[in-house]
């Protein structure tokens, strides 16, 4: 059970031939980050997501083998984990959370169901194949390893748009502020917010 004043945090370390990454967020942050993984946009991102769910990120992160497809898959691994292990067993959170967001021409939305039964569904209407020096595909790849890894169910829609930047951005901050509402501590929710009485 949840008690005042208790922490949710998490530390992660994730070490391959590949990759070397540490990690940790505090839930119950103020949206504080400080994120290197060499990889400009995908450090924008993510500061961009710590600032708007107001989970306070610290990630280091190296390329081993200097591939990026890698590094940024499991980036997306770690940080998933590292929010899934730091909800512990989600007991009063809000665990529904939902977010439209505009960014200029382009409009995302996203809806989150913090339930330990994982599903997604992405559909960002990527066009470019190279947005800011990361492929399309890796892009997409970086949302599939972090909303799988969340052991919850997420549906992300781009609704329209035109520029490809605008569409990511408008998506991670929708994804961010869904999340920040779904992980919310409720004090007046049951133990665990579900009929089953589990999550």
């Amino acid at each position: 059970m949840v008690s005042e004043g208790q922490e949710r945090i998490a530390h992660l370390e994730r070490r391959t031939t590949e990759v070397s990454i540490k990690v940790e967020v505090n839930l119950d942050g103020s949206g504080k980050s400080n994120i290197k993984s060499n990889i400009s946009f995908l450090d924008h991102l993510i500061n961009s997501f710590a600032r708007y769910s107001k989970i306070d990120i610290n990630l280091i992160s190296n390329s081993e083998d200097q591939i990026n497809h890698h590094l940024i898959e499991d980036i997306g691994i770690v940080l998933g984990q590292a929010i899934d292990k730091a909800l512990g067993e989600r007991e009063k959170i809000s665990r529904f959370g939902y977010s439209l967001i505009p960014m200029d021409e382009s409009i995302s939305k996203v809806a989150v169901d913090l339930i330990k039964r994982p599903y997604y569904h992405l559909d960002l209407k990527l066009e470019r194949e190279l947005i800011e020096n990361i492929s399309k595909e890796d892009i997409n790849h970086f949302f599939q390893s972090f909303v799988s890894n969340l052991n919850c169910c997420v549906h992300i829609v781009v609704e329209y748009g035109i520029n490809d930047h605008h569409k990511i951005e408008a998506t991670m901050k929708a994804f961010a502020i869904a999340l920040k509402i779904a992980m919310k501590i409720d004090p007046t929710n049951e133990e665990k917010p579900s009929t089953k009485g589990m999550m």
